[in-house]
């Protein structure tokens, strides 16, 4: 049996901790009907005002001030003026951090998840629950550790040392996704 997470599930200090939990979780979109539950296989943790990489890390801006919380909310942005970007806020309130959701089953890449799932800026600060369209559920799977690789985060080579270094991009290669 599934369990839609909360936002309290949300709210915990350890942002990459978070984002390597997911790994294995299901994201489910309905939209027109249609529901999509594709297990997640790909996420990058942002954490914190200081992290460089983290478009907190230049305050409270428009496109920032979601991540500022509450826990439990979606961060969806535009990337290169193409690309639909799809975050979860991992909070406390207050303290910027958030999960970028890199790949699904079947979907490598944020931007092809989120064209293909139908995801766009709509769902930017929205709870992620059932009644908005887009969440997570927990169906108590867990992936292999061994298929499970931590590296550099993608595309930040702009952030300074230490920043860009750190391994918080978790990828779950599994033998074979269920």
């Amino acid at each position: 049996m599934s369990r839609v997470l909360r936002p309290s599930d949300f709210a915990g200090a350890d942002t990459p901790a978070l984002a390597r939990g997911l790994l294995g979780r299901r994201l489910v979109a309905v939209a027109d009907g249609r529901r999509a539950a594709l297990r997640i296989t790909e996420t990058e943790a942002y954490h914190g005002p200081d992290d460089s990489a983290s478009h907190a890390s230049r305050g409270r801006t428009p496109r920032a001030q979601v991540m500022f919380g509450p826990p439990g909310r979606w961060y969806v942005y535009l990337c290169y003026g193409v690309h639909e970007l799809l975050n979860i806020v991992t909070g406390p309130e207050d303290f910027p951090a958030a999960v970028l959701i890199r790949g699904v089953e079947t979907l490598e890449g944020p931007g092809r998840l989120t064209r293909a799932l139908g995801i766009g800026r709509r769902f930017n600060a929205l709870p992620a629950t059932r009644a908005t369209g887009l969440w997570i559920e927990d169906d108590g799977f867990a992936p292999d550790a061994r298929e499970v690789s931590a590296t550099p985060r993608v595309g930040v080579a702009y952030a300074a040392s230490p920043w860009r270094e750190k391994p918080w991009r978790f990828v779950w290669k599994p033998a074979r996704v269920s």
